[in-house]
């Protein structure tokens, strides 16, 4: 049988605050990893990385912005120098401020989308990927959105930026896969989050957003676990450069 577990593993995840990064992060410590978690704010981090030690694993909660280069750089170096090795990272932080035509997002509301959303996830990956390839094996899994593959309505320009991490995931994948690093991507349709509240708790949008949902309903965090275990887990030991939709069959129409 195939293995799902991450004992002895050490695994960095960002946006783990809340929403979907917290599910996976007290996921991968149920499996058995050591997890570093990040989000903007220390204070949000510190509920999470309790309960992660509650299930007697290590855990080092670091605030760090994902659109600074220089946060980034910090935040890999102190994972490895306190816990260890990174073996598997979870880019999950994401943004997106505006919400309407994209013809009306403003410079400054572009550059923040895409700073955090895909220039954030190459540079931490980059800065994780050179110990991978050293040791031979690694994980890396980007939080994209099915948004990168069809046009969601309203989110423009944060389309865009999910459509970049996505081929961002197939051209790391190829370029590192001899050196025994697997980057794949999980990408969620309508999850209940707090970026989702207003999708999801808006009677009107949310009828009409479930028209392109063949399942009918939205997802939990919880749901979004397994798909993060399999792609971090020897479970998915011959997979790199994959999109995994979990999104209720949206990307199937």
């Amino acid at each position: 049988m195939p293995s799902f577990d991450l004992e002895g593993k050490i695994a960095l995840v960002t946006g783990a605050s809340r929403g979907i990064g917290a599910a996976i992060a007290l996921a991968f410590a149920e499996a058995g990893a050591d997890v570093a978690i990040s989000s903007r704010k220390q204070d949000a981090l510190e509920p999470v990385a309790e309960r992660i030690r509650e299930r007697g694993r290590r855990c080092l909660a670091c605030a760090a912005h994902n659109g600074r280069s220089e946060d980034l750089q910090a935040l890999a170096t102190r994972v490895v120098d306190e816990l260890g090795p990174i073996d598997v990272l979870v880019n999950n932080a994401g943004t997106n401020p505006v919400f309407g035509p994209i013809n009306l997002v403003q410079e400054a509301a572009w550059d923040k989308i895409f700073a955090v959303n895909l220039k954030g996830t190459f540079l931490l990956s980059k800065a994780v990927a050179d110990g991978m390839m050293a040791r031979g094996t690694g994980s890396i899994i980007n939080v994209a959105s099915v948004a990168g593959l069809r046009p969601a309505t309203g989110l423009g320009a944060y389309s865009v930026s999910k459509a970049g991490v996505i081929m961002l995931t197939k051209v790391c994948a190829t370029e590192w896969a001899t050196a025994g690093v697997r980057v794949n991507c999980l990408a969620p349709g309508l999850v209940d989050t707090q970026f989702s509240h207003v999708l999801i708790h808006t009677e009107a949008i949310y009828e009409q957003a479930k028209r392109d949902i063949p399942m009918d309903r939205y997802a939990t965090t919880d749901e979004m676990v397994g798909p993060a275990l399999f792609l971090a887990s020897d479970a998915s030991s011959f997979v790199t450069g994959h999109i995994l939709y979990a999104d209720g069959g949206q990307s199937a129409l």
